[in-house]
């Protein structure tokens, strides 16, 4: 699982979450502090915020399917917007999901 986040809480949080559920987590705290440290390691399942500073979520998922990446990636929003759910989905998302994740 890779958990891409700009905030140190959820990330920390997601990261814990999936590692109680002994799942083998990586997390970044950028768009591209992940396609530079771990582009190379494309395993799992990519949680990824939608947005971030620099490369937003919807623009990374566009940069991975872009460069041949078919991981299923989930894209999280603080809140509801209905067109970036449907920006996210025409990108390639495998899901939409709310912040805070329960």
């Amino acid at each position: 699982m890779h958990v891409v986040d700009d905030d140190f809480d959820v990330r920390k949080s997601l990261g814990f979450l999936m590692a109680t559920a002994d799942l083998a987590v990586r997390l970044q705290e950028s768009a591209t502090a992940f396609l530079t440290a771990a582009a190379d390691s494309l395993e799992g399942c990519i949680v990824s915020d939608a947005r971030m500073p620099g490369i937003d979520g919807i623009e990374f998922l566009g940069q991975l399917r872009s460069r041949g990446h078919t991981l299923p990636v989930v894209v999280m929003m603080g809140h509801a917007d209905v067109a970036l759910a449907v920006q996210a989905m025409k990108e390639g998302a495998a899901d939409f999901i709310e912040k805070p994740v329960q």
